[in-house]
This record gives structure tokens, C-alpha cells and sequence, in this order.
């Protein structure tokens, strides 16, 4: 069977086209069809297109357009151009995008039949080499992935500080001028579905990224990667710091958003890389258990225990603004533990512990009001009776939690009936584009007293919220609907489908297109 997309912004050239093929290939074709550059590169995302009828004057995204996206995405699509100009230089530049064909309109009908035989046949050989390809590349499907781990296994063991690596990276036809390591820990990973996350976490990253990828070792999963400067007025570190974050958002959009990520220093002295891949290891074992990306050089930077305790104690404070428990939990440790391992004297750690208790109860009073821990009386008398990190550790731990959980609890169960009907507006005319003011009249308040209200119960601006909550939707519709980029960014607010998509890459760190074609939730 041949899949055959015809695309013209005129309805009658893609029925004519259409008979003509149905007729002579009856029971050889399944037949697509697009009125728009964009409808036919949302097809060609999704099917598997053999053979394409492409029109070049369309409003919007022209052919020649569509035809180098398609190109780029599905290079082995035939593509044959469809135009009312019979002129070298559209011919031309068609050719050297990829067509296979030009013809003119109006189409001859022993042309159009002529041709898509011809096409045809150019798609069963090309799916001849694509077998003898696909039986190979089997083997090596097979083969490569025990490779990949046996060389992030020498840099995680090995003791050989003159062991030659490089021959792995010749395996791989890899030249590597700049590199990084990141372990990843996912949670709640079994035997059942490890090698499903694997294959999903595998699928992601091997087209976009050059790496190279270990076996699963419990729940964790080292990774390497390689990044090249293809611009000399590149900023290096800035698109690593880059890179880090869009691969731990993928993973976390993708596979569990309590995803752990470590990441080690970009570096260019292969002779390093087994230093490096520890240093990954280290910073995932800093992250929060509730999921978290932390590089190595965010560790060491901070170069005195002051820093380090400011830096850990401000993160306690946002995770308990959220009700996280469990990342209030492993904080804790982490505070008492960086202040203990660097020599801090017990009489500041007790006092920088103390003030701490003075700040979490303030913050959860303010969040919960009516919440009362009678453990806080009793700080300063348990504080100055012990001797050891491990009784204030567990102290400070277990008040965090009880304070965490309040202010979970308090946050679910209060809710401002008048902030419930804004929500519900922004839901019910999630396509339509309104504005703060016409929100605020539609429950009958100013939209100075709305604008503050919802900051203070939602705990950030009404814009924002709004964005959010539209991005979310597109999320959801580029994964479980066939619509197009554009009808997808009509339905959910935006008329720019441009702006739609730096929105939603500037969010999520990955274009709609790129996101719809990972096909993983």
C-alpha cells in the first residue's frame, strides 16, 4: 500500500487529483488530503506519507516552505510540486529542496496516472534498501546499547587512570570536543516497566542530542553527552547550562516530574571522564527527593558554609511554602549534615538550627493560621540539651514535616468562592482572547481588587496563571488529538500560532512539533 497526501489551498484540484488516482490505483493507495502548508506537515509529522501532490502558491506557508520542513523531517517522502507557474526558477528551487517531479496546472490525467507510478516505483526501491538497512541496523539496535554500557560502566568503575576510553567513542564515529555526564534517578522503577522508561528515555534523546547511554542500575541511569560550539561567538557554558535544563525538562514533562538529575562540569579533557561521571553521581545524590536538577559546579561554587546554609535554608523555606514533606525531609538532613561535615561548632549549628525553627513557624502560622505545634515551645530546651547533630536533625525533621502537611492540608481545603468563578472563566473560554478587565466584570469586582485577590490566594499573578493554565491544555491536545498546530493554538487562546510556540517552548524547552512527535506522555 502507498499513502498519497494531495495539498492545494483549492478543493477542486485535490478532488480532481484525487479521482484520477482512485480510479487507476484502486486498492494500491490510502488517500490524504490538506488545504494548507501547515495541515500537510501536521500529516506528514503523524503518517507515513510515501508520496505527496504539493501545491507552491498557498497562503500562509507556501509549498516550497512546506516542502523543506517535510524534507528535513521525512527525507525519503516523494514529493511531486503542483503549480500555475510554468517557470525555470520555481522548478529549480523545488528541485533543490528534494522534489522528485514539477508539473503544471491544469494536470494532464495520463500525467498525473504516469507519475504516480513512476513515484511508485522510486518508493519500492528505496524500500528494497531500507529492508537490507533495517536488518542491520537490528543487529546494531542489538549490539550498541551492551556497548554504550560497557563504557559507562569503565567510567564509573574503573581505577586505571590511564585507561583508554577513546576507542568506544570510535565505535560510535564520535568526535567529542566538549562533554558532560548526567545521572538520572526515576522513581517508582521495577523490573516491569524499566526497560519501557528505558526505551522512552532512549527514543528521546538518541535524534536529538549525540549520546551515549548506560543500562539502568536500580533506578538510576548515567548519560553521556556530547556538545559542540557550532557558533565561535557561542557562549559554551550558557548553552550547556541550557542543554542540562532542557534535557531535564523532557524528562520530566515525559517520564515523572519527581525526576532526579545530576549533572557534572562541561568539560574538554577526555582523559577526564571518568572524574566526570562521579561528579554526576555526587549532584544527584544533592537533589531534593522530590525531584530536582542540580549541577556540579552549583555544589562547589558556593565556597564558604555560610553560603551553603543560606542556600539550603532558602530552599526549605520554598518547599515549605508548597507543602512538600517529603522535600522538607531530606532538606533537613541536608542542613544539619553541611554544617556538621565542614567543622561548624555545635553552639552554631544549634543557634543557626534555632533560628531556622523561629522562620518555619512564622511561615506556617502565616500559611495556617490556626495550626499550633507544641513542639516549637520546647525547641530551645531540646536544643540546649543535646550533644548531637542526629537529635537536632531529627527534631528539626520532624517538626518540617508536621509543618509541611498543614499547610498542604489547608491549601486544599481553602478555596474563595470568588476565586473558584475566575477559574471557571478562564476554563469555559480557554479559545477566546479576553483580558483581565473583562474577567473582573464578569464576577462583578474591580480588576485592581481581582488582580490582588488572586495573587494572594493562587500565590501568583493572574496573567501568569492564565498562561499556564492555556500551555497545560495545548500539552494535552498535542498528545491525544490529530489537530494541527495552528487549530490547537486557536483553542486555547492564541491567534499567533509563532507566539503560541516560543510560549510554549519557553516553558517547556521543546518546540510543540518536537513535543507531539516524542509521543510520550
Amino acid at each position: 500500500m502507498y499513502n498519497i497526501l494531495t495539498c492545494d489551498d483549492e478543493q477542486i484540484v485535490i478532488d480532481s487529483l484525487q479521482f484520477i488516482i482512485k480510479k487507476n490505483f484502486e486498492g494500491q493507495i490510502n488517500l490524504f488530503s490538506a488545504l494548507s502548508g501547515s495541515d500537510a506537515l501536521a500529516i506528514a509529522s503523524r503518517e507515513k506519507i510515501d508520496i505527496i501532490f504539493m501545491d507552491i502558491n498557498m497562503p500562509g506557508m507556501s509549498g516550497l516552505e512546506t516542502i523543506s520542513c517535510i524534507m528535513n523531517l521525512k527525507p525519503d517522502t516523494v514529493i511531486v510540486v503542483l503549480s500555475a507557474f510554468d517557470k525555470f526558477q520555481y522548478a529549480q528551487e523545488a528541485m533543490n529542496l528534494g522534489a522528485y517531479k514539477y508539473i503544471t496546472k491544469p494536470v494532464n490525467r495520463n500525467v498525473v496516472i504516469q507519475t504516480v507510478r513512476n513515484a511508485m516505483n522510486l518508493v519500492d526501491e528505496r524500500r528494497g534498501k531500507d529492508s537490507d538497512g533495517q536488518e542491520l541496523q537490528k543487529k546494531l539496535d542489538t549490539v550498541s546499547p551492551m556497548v554504550e554500557s560497557d563504557f559507562i560502566y569503565s567510567c564509573m568503575f574503573s581505577t586505571d587512570r590511564n585507561e583508554d576510553l577513546s576507542s568506544y567513542l570510535e565505535y560510535f564515529n564520535l568526535e567529542v570536543t566538549n562533554y558532560f555526564f548526567t545521572c538520572i534517578e526515576v522513581p517508582h522503577i521495577d523490573s516491569k516497566n524499566q526497560y519501557e522508561i528505558y526505551s522512552s528515555i532512549r527514543k528521546m534523546f538518541a535524534d536529538r542530542y549525540k549520546c551515549l547511554m548506560g543500562s539502568f542500575m536500580a533506578n538510576r541511569l548515567v548519560m553521556f553527552f556530547c556538545l559542540d560550539k557550532k557558533d565561535p561567538s557561542e557562549d559554551l557554558l550558557e548553552s550547556f547550562h541550557g542543554m542540562t535544563k532542557s534535557i531535564y525538562q523532557m524528562l520530566s514533562m515525559n517520564i515523572s516530574q519527581k525526576v532526579r538529575m545530576g549533572a557534572s562540569r562541561l568539560s574538554n579533557e577526555f582523559a577526564n571522564v571518568s572524574y566526570a561521571c562521579k561528579e554526576a553521581v555526587n549532584a544527584l545524590n544533592g537533589t531534593s527527593p522530590n525531584g530536582e536538577l542540580l549541577l556540579a559546579e552549583d555544589q562547589t561554587k558556593k565556597a564558604t558554609t555560610t553560603e551553603k546554609t543560606f542556600e539550603v535554608r532558602e530552599r526549605i523555606y520554598n518547599r515549605l511554602r508548597i507543602g512538600d514533606s517529603a522535600g522538607v525531609q531530606f532538606l533537613a538532613g541536608l542542613f544539619c549534615s553541611e554544617q556538621a561535615a565542614a567543622g561548624t561548632e555545635l553552639d552554631k549549628i544549634k543557634s543557626s538550627v534555632f533560628e531556622l525553627l523561629v522562620n518555619i513557624r512564622n511561615i506556617t502560622k502565616e500559611l495556617n493560621p490556626a495550626y499550633d505545634n507544641p513542639s516549637f515551645d520546647s525547641a530551645f530546651t531540646v536544643l540546649v540539651g543535646t550533644q548531637e547533630i542526629s537529635v537536632m536533625q531529627d527534631f528539626l525533621t520532624n517538626v518540617l514535616v508536621e509543618c509541611a502537611t498543614a499547610i498542604a492540608s489547608v491549601k486544599e481545603q481553602r478555596e474563595n468562592p470568588l476565586v473558584k468563578k475566575i477559574i471557571e472563566y478562564i476554563d469555559q473560554n480557554m479559545s477566546r482572547n479576553y483580558s483581565l478587565e473583562d474577567v473582573a466584570a464578569s464576577v462583578g469586582v474591580s480588576s485592581f481588587y481581582m488582580s490582588k485577590l488572586f495573587k494572594e490566594e493562587m500565590g501568583e499573578t493572574f496573567i501568569n496563571y492564565v498562561t499556564d493554565r492555556r500551555l497545560d491544555r495545548t500539552k494535552k491536545l498535542l498528545l491525544e488529538t490529530d489537530l494541527s498546530i495552528k487549530e490547537i493554538a486557536g483553542q486555547t487562546g492564541y491567534s499567533d500560532q509563532n507566539y503560541f510556540s516560543r510560549q510554549f517552548k519557553n516553558k517547556f524547552g521543546i518546540s510543540p512539533t518536537d513535543f507531539r512527535n516524542t509521543g510520550i506522555q
